[in-house]
Formats: C-alpha cells, sequence, structure tokens
C-alpha cells in the first residue's frame, strides 16, 4: 500500500466536520466493530458521527459498547461532508442505501476483500489485512488519535471474529502487534470470546441441529456442504443471523478442502458462504465466477431464483477443479 494514501484519508476526515460511517448488510463482527470503532475515533477528534445500518444490531454483537447508537434511518447525503464505507467489497453490499451513501463526496472505502471493485473516492484496500479493525486502527494512529478502551475492545471483536480466532490463515505477526495494543488498553481476551462463541440461545442450538442434518459429502470428502431453508428458520423461531459460525463445523472435518453453507436471506434469495483452509483452494475465485467475492479462504455470493439443490450443483461442479488440483490459476 502507498503509504501516503493513509495520511490522505487521514487528512480529510481531519477536515471533515460531519461524517457518515456504512458497512456491508447483515454486519459481521469485523463490519460492526470497525464502524463503532471509528466512530469513537472521529467524535473524539470533534466530529460529529452517524453510524448508519440497514437492519437493527443482531443479538449475536449487542454486547459492543455504543451499539446502541445504530442509525436505522436512510442517509441524507446533503448532511455529510465525508463517508467512510467499512469492510464492503463492493457498492450493493452497502444494501438500500447504496445510492445515498455514494452521493457523499469524499467516500472513503476501508477494505481487506481481495475482490473489492474499486468504488467510492478514496479507496484504501489491503488483502494481507487480516480485518478490517487492524486497519481502522492503523488510521486512528494516523489521525494522532487515543484508543479508548471502548474503541479497543471494538477493536478487538472485530479481529478475533475475522480471524476465527486467530486460527485463519490471514493471520499475520502485524495482527498480533495491534491485538497487543489492544490488550494493553484493558480488553480482556476470555471475556470477548465468551460473548462472542459462547452465546447460543435454544433456538439457535435446534436450528445447528437442523443444519447440521442438511450435511452433503462431495468428492471423497474434500467438499462438505450445509443448508438452511426459510421453513428451517420459521420451524426454529430464529433468522440468518443466527447462523453466524456455523460453516465452520462442515470446515472442521479432517478430509474437507472447503466447506460451503447455503443461506435462505431476508429477500427471498440465497447467500453462499464458502471457506476453505491452507492456501491450496484460493474459494474467492469460485465466489467470483457469480458476482460475489472474499479472501482466499473465505468468501461468498449471491443468488436468486434459485433452488438450494441447483445452487449446491452449481458451486460442487465449480469447485471440482479447484479442489482436485487441475484448477488453472488465471492471469
Amino acid at each position: 500500500m502507498d503509504p501516503r494514501l493513509i495520511d490522505t484519508i487521514a487528512d480529510r476526515l481531519k477536515k471533515a466536520r460531519t461524517v457518515l460511517l456504512a458497512t456491508h448488510v447483515f454486519p459481521d463482527g469485523d463490519a460492526l466493530g470497525s464502524q463503532l470503532a471509528l466512530s469513537n475515533v472521529l467524535e473524539s477528534l470533534g466530529k460529529k458521527v452517524v453510524c448508519y445500518g440497514e437492519e437493527p444490531v443482531s443479538h449475536l454483537y449487542d454486547f459492543l459498547p455504543g451499539c446502541d447508537r445504530i442509525d436505522l434511518a436512510r442517509p441524507e447525503p446533503g448532511q455529510f461532508d465525508c463517508a467512510v464505507a467499512l469492510d464492503c467489497g463492493d457498492a450493493e453490499r452497502m444494501g438500500h442505501a447504496m445510492a445515498s451513501i455514494l452521493a457523499i463526496h469524499p467516500l472513503i472505502v476501508i477494505d481487506h476483500h481481495k475482490g473489492n471493485d474499486g468504488f467510492g473516492d478514496l479507496n484504501w484496500v489491503d488483502q494481507t489485512r487480516a480485518a478490517t479493525g487492524e486497519m481502522v486502527y492503523d488510521l486512528a494512529m494516523a489521525m494522532g488519535a487515543e484508543i479508548s478502551y471502548e474503541t479497543a475492545y471494538c477493536l478487538y471483536a472485530a479481529i478475533v471474529t475475522d480471524t476465527g480466532s486467530f486460527k485463519y490463515s490471514s493471520t499475520t505477526a502485524e495482527t498480533f502487534r495491534v491485538v497487543r495494543e489492544l490488550v494493553n488498553r484493558g480488553v480482556k481476551p476470555a471475556e470477548v470470546a465468551g460473548h462472542l462463541f459462547d452465546n447460543f440461545t435454544v433456538n439457535r442450538l435446534h436450528l445447528l441441529q437442523e443444519v447440521l442434518a442438511t450435511l452433503e459429502i462431495f468428492m471423497d470428502g474434500k467438499v462438505a456442504v450445509i443448508h438452511v431453508s426459510q421453513e428451517m428458520y420459521d420451524r426454529t423461531g430464529t433468522t440468518q443471523t443466527d447462523t453466524e459460525n456455523f460453516i465452520n463445523y462442515p470446515r472442521s472435518l479432517i478430509p474437507v478442502k472447503v466447506a460451503v453453507f447455503i443461506k435462505a436471506n431476508s429477500k427471498g434469495g440465497l447467500s453462499v458462504s464458502l471457506r476453505s483452509k491452507g492456501s491450496d483452494c484460493d474459494v474467492t475465485r469460485v465466489a467470483h465466477r457469480f458476482g460475489g467475492g472474499g479472501h482466499r479462504n473465505a468468501a461468498g455470493c449471491r443468488f436468486q431464483e434459485k433452488s438450494i439443490q441447483q445452487v449446491r450443483d452449481m458451486l460442487v461442479e465449480e469447485l471440482r477443479p479447484l479442489v482436485d488440483g487441475t484448477c488453472v490459476e488465471q492471469v
């Protein structure tokens, strides 16, 4: 990354008076933690900040300090002199407010997804970073801001979420450098882990039971597929947000190279999560073929007007050359 870019972004934010912070729909821990942390940083510098969200914060993340400040009202472009899109690989991921957010200038994009399509006026994408939370920490340092306990807490949650508790291959020495500083500011790793991973309701456990019953294995155990339908949500009294981390179960199987999770979503379509192990299988290559994106080991895409079985068959076919080593690298 050009070191001048982070300085330019820091300078633009210092000059701004009113800033909109947005992220992708159904935000995960990295997206929401980065949004809340940057909000704290900017407010400490005297900025007026609005954190936009398309939907209320999931109960999985309602422990994050400041999560009650997420504003569901669609932003009016004329109210802001700067906007930041966090952890968002493409503009459409911003949801219903996309047009309003794109109308705010400058629009700064801070992201670490390989498939980022380069939208925005200032686009800081660093694929080597394990989480957007890492990048927000460095931006705060570039702005000369203090990292409060609440900010450190949100950033730690962001990083531990997107690294799978530091077990994904994206975890680097840089990750631990940032995390060390956050823990030094009072964050207790065991407390955050308890909120993130010991958070099942009975309904969510029943949903997991149904989802695991859908497990299918392909290619001599190299590909594992699970799915969740709207009927399963209805039976268990759950929603898509309750499926967080379910994909880790098929991924944990010894022979599996790629795990696939096909999920019914609130828009009547299907969302797909892809997870791979190690460096052999770059699942973004499959996600890109269906208009998605992500990282080498974690990617996703969406489908409309397809059945779960149709999507499963399409993905398995695309994954076949990837997991058996016959996929040719595209230049």
